[in-house]
């Protein structure tokens, strides 16, 4: 008993495929192929901006943090009595962070206390504003090391 395969591969599939049928399919097998790549494409074009835009604000909050902390080291650093009240603004229009410095001084408790608020206002409409208040006091006066003071 002899089997023929031709036999059976005809069962399994009864018409053959025929190249001029074939040639259309490829042509839409290539179109698809493209518009699943350029879907692909643009997601990872998308992906990019928005990790390029988080690196640029990260940037710049860096530097308004380095502002904000010159400030303070700033004011800290002066005596007491040469912190006027009062408000006081400044814009620095120079590269990598251009913003405007509002410093305003208040004295709640009269000639102990001072408060003292600082804003850093970004000109770049990506970057966020960011305030910072201390406290400033006015330091005790104290005899402990004065050798030629009067004992009172």
């Amino acid at each position: 008993m002899r089997i023929s395969l031709r036999n059976f591969d005809r069962a399994a599939n009864p018409t053959p495929i025929n190249s001029e049928a074939r040639k259309g399919f490829a042509l839409v097998e290539v179109i698809v192929a493209m518009v699943l790549l350029a879907v692909a494409v643009s997601s990872l074009a998308a992906l990019v901006y928005s990790v390029s835009q988080s690196g640029r604000v990260a940037t710049g909050n860096a530097y308004r943090n380095g502002v904000l902390m010159q400030e303070v080291n700033r004011l800290e650093g002066i005596p007491y009595d040469s912190i006027h009240v009062g408000s006081s603004y400044w814009t620095v229009s120079t590269a990598p962070y251009p913003h405007t410095r509002t410093v305003t001084v208040s004295e709640p408790v009269a000639n102990v206390v001072k408060t003292v608020r600082i804003v850093i206002s970004p000109a770049n409409p990506i970057y966020k504003a960011d305030t910072v208040t201390f406290t400033r006091t006015k330091a005790r006066t104290s005899k402990v090391l004065c050798t030629d003071c009067p004992q009172g």
